[in-house]
């Protein structure tokens, strides 16, 4: 993880890349070490490619200290001329609504829609003013993109990104100790292709960039000599010492005059929007300013001082190295402010680092962290382990035993797991839990609405045959057991035999159906079910596997007085769960529906006003409710008539009889004729609960095939 102590402020310019390293100190920032990384060719050379050459020097920076950085708080910088500096005066505003103003005057000032930009803004008071300005700094998000890609080729991912101006200036105000009373100054930083002015004046700033620098005045010597853009360069840097200084100054002169003409500019729009603007002096950075002539022509053109800032007066290096540091600080002044924000010493801290990548680099640098108390607990577990060991052996025969060995070898494991896991998954897990925990809440109204629908579909069958119209079957008792993933599915608990039971006699030939005809089944116990688990598990005969989401076991008790016996369930309620068994769709799968065999057939014997309660039902299918007739106003009456399986709930429906409507009314069972009770059980397979029904429907498709 990064030292909070310590920070790297990276400028890549032109010609090198120019870095330095602070420590905090109770003095404040101390700077300990600098480097400068000259590139191959300059970047503004003629038929270079400045991508590659970067990656060059870059590698060189990172072959001798990428450790060091790594360790590090990295801060860096881009062009003033790549990015977006923007200025505004607030209107009065409760300081909580400063932001959403903020972000207006963003989407009206930067020339790129807003959600294309990576963006921050410093806020700029006076003690004597009411006035609030903002300062607005921004760069597109595909060149931030470049930029980390750049680094990232390197093996580096920064801390903060900002633009070269700032950098600039927190690096002077924090060496002149700039203050509300400091004299206005400008900060003159003249780079390769452009300059970045910037105004330091009673607490605010302002930044303007413009399309003229030391290029301008390589190409002038070059045109006006004939030279290479190389040749060039070097007599513009060796100019003050060379024999044909006065020629190169008369081939300057009009780039001069061009270059003092837009700093002029600059300095009169800023006092036309800023009248009480009091401008005292300027200080050059960088080492176009070096420039012979240059300083002196300024100075008489602007009516105001002009110095050059030669050696940094709140830092310095210690040792041999002092010397060429303090010969180097017109070139190390955009590093050094950067390096200052690294450590909370900035006036400005504007961060143009894309969050996203902040909170991924925080992650990757807690990692170790991770790794380290995972690999600590399993240490404490070992060594509680080995005490025994430990107390009759000494410490070079530990790491021998099989224990320690075993220890070793399950955190190199955990630390392995832990790898794979951090990068397959990012922190954004929490939603997708979140999600996951309304799932298969409509579990138990749909298989309530399934028995509703298998109800009214009896009713259904029966009125298409001729018979009475109505309720073909009166619903008591409903019981529902969930088994978890993987395990056997309990067999149906049917009601055990009772005195109130007895085989009735075998039908007339040929008299079965809706009419009179009773069921053939013999007095022997029911046969259970000895179908297997369709999910193609190794189940026993009669078992049933829960499949990968679970499982249900259904257990339905109805009465009727129809006395069609076994046929007529086979006919109605049995025929629909086959049917739903061979449909796909929906949040479960119907298996192994039971057979007219596998029904248990009851009797209530005599009027149901007069009889007395039944036997509590064991298995939960009946409820152990009374049995004696209930009224017509019985929530748990006879099945009211439901749509098919899969169709939307009945329109107007709310609250919890919307999700499940209840059965209806009973129907009126006529008090002399007996009631026959029929308990029939079955099985479903649950589905993927979060999944939609059109994704269940081709897993269960695909699973068909396979």
């Amino acid at each position: 993880m990064p030292s909070s102590g310590v920070a790297w402020g990276i400028d890549i310019g032109a010609a090198a890349i120019k870095a330095v390293k602070l420590i905090k100190s109770p003095e404040g920032p101390k700077a300990v070490d600098f480097v400068i990384v000259p590139h191959k060719r300059v970047l503004s050379t003629p038929d270079v490619d400045p991508d590659e050459v970067m990656r060059l020097s870059l590698g060189a920076l990172m072959s001798q200290f990428g450790d060091e950085l790594r360790g590090s708080t990295t801060v860096v910088s881009v062009p003033g001329h790549t990015a977006f500096a923007r200025f505004a005066k607030l209107p009065p505003v409760d300081p909580k609504g400063v932001a959403n103003l903020v972000k207006f005057e963003a989407v009206q000032q930067i020339p790129f829609p807003i959600e294309e930009v990576e963006w921050d803004y410093q806020l700029f008071r006076s003690e004597d003013s009411p006035e609030i300005e903002v300062g607005i700094f921004a760069m597109t998000r595909e060149r931030i993109a470049e930029r980390l890609a750049l680094w990232g080729g390197a093996g580096l991912t920064p801390d903060a990104i900002t633009i070269s101006p700032v950098a600039a200036y927190n690096a002077v105000a924090y060496d002149f100790a700039f203050t509300e009373r400091t004299p206005g100054t400008i900060v003159l930083d003249i780079g390769t292709t452009a300059t970045d002015l910037i105004i330091g004046e009673r607490g605010r700033v302002w930044i303007r960039t413009f399309p003229v620098g030391g290029h301008a005045f390589t190409e002038a010597i070059a045109e006006t000599f004939k030279l290479t853009y190389t040749k060039a360069e070097k007599l513009k840097a060796e100019a003050e010492t060379s024999k044909y200084k006065k020629h190169v100054f008369q081939a300057l002169k009009p780039v001069f005059v061009d270059f003092v003409d837009e700093v002029k500019r600059s300095i009169n729009y800023y006092r036309d929007t800023h009248p009480d603007a009091q401008i005292e002096r300027l200080i050059g950075v960088g080492s176009t300013f070096k420039l012979f002539g240059l300083r002196k022509l300024l100075a008489q053109q602007l009516g105001i001082d002009v110095a050059r800032l030669d050696r940094f007066r709140q830092a310095s290096l210690e040792g041999a190295a002092g010397t060429d540091f303090e010969a180097a600080s017109v070139n190390l002044v955009t590093a050094y402010g950067l390096a200052l924000q690294g450590l909370g010493y900035s006036p400005i801290a504007a961060n143009l680092m894309p969050t996203s990548v902040i909170r991924q680099a925080m992650w990757k640098r807690k990692t170790p962290w991770f790794v380290t108390a995972a690999a600590i607990g399993l240490a404490a577990g070992g060594v509680s382990f080995l005490r025994p060991f430990l107390d009759n052996a000494n410490a070079s025969q530990v790491d021998n035993l099989p224990q320690v060995r075993q220890v070793k070898s399950k955190g190199a494991d955990a630390k392995r797991k832990w790898d794979e896991a951090a990068k397959a998954h990012t922190i954004a897990f929490a939603p997708a839990n979140i999600a996951h925990l309304t799932a298969g809440r409509d579990l138990y109204p749909d298989l309530l609405n399934e028995v509703n629908a298998m109800l009214g579909s009896a009713a259904a069958s029966v009125r298409d045959a001729g018979g009475p119209d109505g309720d073909a079957f009166a619903f008591r008792g409903l019981s529902m057991q969930f088994t978890g993933a993987g395990e056997k599915v309990p067999a149906a608990a049917l009601p055990k035999e009772s005195q109130d039971r007895r085989t009735p006699p075998p039908p007339p030939p040929g008299d079965a159906g809706w009419g009179g005809g009773r069921d053939e089944r013999p007095s022997a116990p029911p046969a259970r079910n000895t179908r297997g688990s369709s999910g193609g598990n190794d189940a026993a005969p009669g078992e049933i596997t829960a499949g990968q989401f679970g499982a249900v076991r259904v257990t339905l008790s109805v009465d009727t007085q129809n006395d069609g016996g076994l046929p007529f369930v086979d006919e109605t309620l049995l025929t629909w769960l086959r049917d739903q068994a061979a449909q796909e769709g929906g949040p479960f799968n119907y298996e192994a529906p039971p057979k007219a065999d596998d029904v248990q057939r009851e009797v209530v014997r005599g009027p149901i006003a007069n009889a007395e309660p039944a036997a509590p039902d064991p298995g939960g299918a009946g409820g152990g409710r009374d049995e004696r007739r209930r009224d017509a106003a019985d929530p748990f009456g006879g099945g009211r008539r439901a749509a098919p399986r899969g169709a939307a709930p009945a329109a107007g429906g709310t609250g919890v009889d919307g999700l499940a409507p209840l059965p209806g009314s009973a129907p009126e069972l006529d008090p002399a004729r007996e009631v026959i009770r029929y308990t029939l059980s079955w099985v479903v397979q649950l589905k993927d609960p979060s999944a939609p029904p059109e994704v269940r429907a081709e897993a269960a498709t695909a699973e068909d095939v396979s």
